[in-house]
């Protein structure tokens, strides 16, 4: 149960009693003229009486104080169970109780509820109360004794009589606030009490054409009622005493052809007066004269129940809404979460720019100046001789190609991004593809001491791929490139693998895949930083690898390219120093008839 925003929680200034405003939701209900909050140790930590001031109780001896100092509960201990009770068990209980003020001993009806925190436990209760009466002291130990352990006060000679039984219904009535709870405990009690045939409760809501019973008490051989439901029309005995609010009784009514009429009496439950369910008696061996002690006990016990469906529906409102803010208020967490963790990725992608911005500007000018520097020497015609100055001329284009790569790389990875990437797809032979990139690195390699081996997979005719030859051809030379780049001495291994699993790229079906791998013997990469590999304008660590240069957008770039092919890409390494490995697929145009068993020696390598 949530507190009313007009409630406090704390007092820590002195207010004026005899205004209820502070309490006006709980004075809402008739008769409550007692309200406060409490701990579960026993402080009061807001109150209210109407009658505060007329017996000069100052709430600066009660605010933050145990509560058996002044205006104290009769059996504290005892109280403080109970009150543990309902924090425990979240469930808000009814029932009466005794006060003392300078020994003067006053009863209640009281409520307890528990107050739920977000996290859905209480540490705390409101509890309202409406005054019954002033008591002496041995009637305000009773009623203490009787809320604490309602069945020990009653003799047990009488317990057993009808109008004890009714009595007890009451005070099991009182002492719930749950639906289920109540509807059950008044069945029984009613029917154990008066010895009925049949007993069950219907809720009514306005404008409501048929009832459910919800709750029964029978006795054999009747049939089961519970879950049944009943129209209004067919009842018009149920629809008078909904009309009146009065109960009805009658004689020799007909409700199943199976079994003989019953004597009926209705009794309405209510709420401010207004109808909210219905309580239905049947006695089917004799007709039943309805006495007045026992209209008037059926009566209170009717405006019980009809007070606990109001408050237990309240409760359960309360609940719901209290529910309902909790997850509003998770997902705002997670929004919150969510919009930091966004926040803190963009910051990241800014900062990766901003890097990437720095090391390109140094690798642009690098060649660019080495262009300006060997043209400016022809130029100016420092060549000794013609063999010279065509050594300058080689180093110059050697520059602008290296920069025409850089450039090339910055607009490849501006066009993926904007999402204007477009590749035309043809059949292309994975051995052209290969023949091309040894032509390339082949070279790269040597010049490292590196051995360079290329192993393609025995077929009785050609592998064709599906894809893009220049975009395949780059993907290739880049990831080529940086194994040599990376490798100061063992071998690099490029490896084509058929996997004949047919696949689905761009709603066709292909025969298969293959997978290209790129394998060295290099400085690798530890398992934390991985993850950064295929991040656009990122390298792994600048301050490292700035030694080999590159803009970081080799892999981002191939990965794309890989993928807008139906392919996949992924890297593979056991940490630093451990060399790495890098594969990718593309799609086969047909499928290739693989030789399972090859001669021995016939392996087709090209070295």
């Amino acid at each position: 149960m949530t507190v009313p925003s007009d409630l406090p929680l704390s007092t820590t200034e002195p207010a004026n009693s005899a205004s209820p405003s502070r309490f006006d939701s709980f004075l809402s209900f008739p008769g409550r003229d007692l309200a406060f909050i409490q701990d579960g140790v026993g402080h009061y930590l807001s109150f209210y009486w109407r009658e505060a001031e007329q017996y000069e109780l100052c709430l600066e001896h009660l605010i933050g104080q145990p509560m058996n100092q002044v205006f104290a509960p009769v059996l504290f201990p005892q109280y403080l169970e109970r009150v543990r009770q309902v924090i425990d068990s979240l469930v808000p209980v009814q029932f009466e109780y005794a006060f003392v003020l300078a020994n003067r001993y006053f009863v209640f009806d009281l409520i307890v509820s528990p107050i739920l925190m977000p996290h859905g436990t209480a540490t705390t209760i409101v509890v309202t109360g409406q005054f019954m009466y002033g008591a002496s002291r041995e009637q305000a130990l009773d009623v203490a004794r009787v809320a604490i352990h309602p069945r020990a006060h009653l003799p047990r000679e009488q317990q057993t009589t009808p109008q004890k039984r009714l009595t007890q219904v009451i005070w099991d009535i009182r002492r719930s606030l749950d639906l289920e709870t109540i509807w059950q405990k008044t069945v029984d009690g009613l029917g154990e009490a008066l010895r009925l045939s049949r007993c069950f409760v219907c809720p009514y809501q306005p404008d409501d054409t048929t009832l459910k019973v919800v709750a029964e008490y029978r006795q054999p051989p009747l049939k089961s009622l519970l879950d049944a439901e009943v129209c209004l029309d067919d009842a018009p005995y149920l629809k008078q005493a909904l009309d009146t609010l009065r109960p009805i009784a009658s004689d020799s009514i007909e409700t199943d052809p199976d079994e003989p009429p019953i004597s009926v009496l209705v009794i309405v439950t209510t709420y401010k007066d207004q109808p909210n369910g219905l309580i239905v008696l049947h006695q089917l061996d004799r007709s039943r004269l309805w006495n007045d002690i026992e209209i008037d006990l059926l009566m209170e016990i009717a405006d019980q129940v009809g007070t606990g469906v109001a408050y237990s529906t309240l409760l359960e409102e309360t609940r719901s809404l209290a529910s309902e803010l909790q997850q509003a208020n998770e997902n705002l967490v997670q929004q919150h979460r969510e919009l930091e963790e966004a926040r803190q990725q963009a910051e990241a992608a800014s900062r990766r720019k901003s890097e990437f911005l720095a090391n390109t500007s140094h690798e642009l000018r690098t060649p660019l100046n080495g262009m300006i520097g060997f043209l400016k020497l022809i130029i100016d015609g420092m060549a000794d001789d013609p063999e010279e100055q065509k050594q300058f001329i080689e180093e110059a284009h050697h520059s602008a190609i290296h920069l025409l790569n850089i450039i090339n790389d910055i607009l490849d990875i501006a066009k993926i991004e904007a999402g204007k990437m477009q590749l035309e797809l043809n059949p292309i032979r994975l051995d052209d593809l290969l023949t091309a990139v040894e032509n390339f690195t082949r070279p790269q390699a040597q010049q490292k001491n590196l051995a360079f081996e290329i192993r393609i997979p025995a077929t009785r005719d050609e592998v064709i791929l599906y894809g893009n030859y220049q975009r395949l051809l780059q993907v290739m030379l880049n990831l080529v490139s940086n194994a040599i780049k990376f490798t100061h001495e063992g071998e690099i291994i490029i490896t084509a693998e058929i996997l004949p699993k047919t696949a689905i790229d761009q709603d066709e079906e292909k025969p298969g895949m293959v997978k290209i791998s790129v394998a060295d013997t290099g400085i690798g990469v530890s398992l934390e930083k991985q993850d950064k590999l295929f991040q656009s304008f990122s390298q792994i660590d600048g301050s490292r690898t700035r030694q080999y240069g590159g803009t970081g957008l080799g892999l981002a770039i191939s990965q794309k390219l890989v993928e807008t092919m139906g392919g996949v890409v992924n890297f593979f390494s056991m940490g630093e120093g451990l060399g790495s490995t890098v594969t990718f697929t593309v799609p086969l145009f047909q499928d290739p008839v693989i030789i399972t068993s090859p001669v021995a020696g016939s392996d087709d390598l090209l070295l």
